[in-house]
């Protein structure tokens, strides 16, 4: 899969007791829409890692989005 990132995105997640929250500005929200949209397409089993190294701001908590049935 193929991910494409819309230029000057910012994207956040944290984790506080058992609520997750995302936080994107513009140019991250319209960079996920995309991702998921093409995921849409996959095969079940398709994900996507999403951490600090490669994409989140940092501190962000780790999230990985899968496709299932």
């Amino acid at each position: 899969m193929n991910i494409e990132w819309t230029e000057g995105f910012r994207i956040t997640v944290k984790i506080a007791d058992s609520e997750v929250t995302v936080s994107a500005n513009r140019e991250g929200l319209l960079s996920l829409a995309r991702q998921l949209m093409d995921m849409a397409d996959m095969p079940c089993g398709t994900h996507i890692h999403y951490d600090e190294y490669n994409s989140l701001e940092e501190g962000s908590a780790e999230l990985i989005i899968e496709k299932v049935e």
